[in-house]
């Protein structure tokens, strides 16, 4: 990819933050942040988009990372982060990747497909799991009694403590205002897609 200037790279670090919290600056916030005005910060988004770093999409003409650009942060810097997940209640699981992050201080080996995802809530609390935090999920679709695992409740993914008894699932949190969650055969699409491996939180 074409290189950046500096300033190029600082306007682009600062929409890839904002896009890993799931929002994109508009121009007039950047150009606050920045203490520019709104025509250069045009100027410069322009320039990401013909180097072939960010690129516009519908329906809100927002901005977003290109595929290629986040190809090349996927070999250098780690794991992607594909969205979040709920500790509380389920929400919708964006398939969407926000950015890539290096955990090789964290584990050791990590496996090749092994992906992370940002947690909602804090029904996980008392496993030292809170809210915005950062887990490391291995992909698998069956998981031991006990363990913590992430799981797809139709088209909704939250996080808890597996328990697999006859007959039912239980998904259980760690805090006590939550109840834990039984679901039988046909009460709706419930699967297991990981092992939750490791956490952690940006300061």
């Amino acid at each position: 990819m074409k290189p950046l200037t500096k300033n190029q790279n600082k306007i682009l670090n600062y929409i890839e933050r904002n896009i890993a919290k799931n929002t994109c600056p508009s121009q007039n916030e950047m150009a606050d942040h920045f203490g520019l005005t709104q025509n250069s910060i045009c100027q410069y988004v322009t320039s990401l988009k013909k180097k072939g770093y960010l690129e516009v999409y519908s329906p809100h003409r927002g901005l977003r990372l290109t595929k290629e650009y986040l190809a090349t942060k996927e070999i250098s810097q780690g794991l992607s982060v594909v969205g979040r997940v709920a500790a509380g209640w389920p929400i919708l699981a964006q398939e969407n990747i926000t950015e890539y992050i290096d955990v090789g201080n964290i584990i050791k080996k990590t496996p090749k497909d092994a992906f992370i995802l940002q947690v909602a809530g804090d029904s996980m609390v008392e496993d030292g799991i809170i809210n915005d935090d950062y887990v490391i999920v291995k992909p698998q679709n069956t998981i031991g009694n006990g363990q913590i695992g992430i799981v797809l409740i139709d088209d909704e993914a939250t996080i808890k403590r597996v328990f697999i008894k006859p007959g039912k699932i239980i998904l259980k949190p760690a805090n006590p205002k939550y109840k834990e969650m039984v679901h039988r055969p046909g009460d709706k699409d419930v699967r297991i897609i990981g092992l939750v491996i490791g956490s952690f939180r940006r300061i």
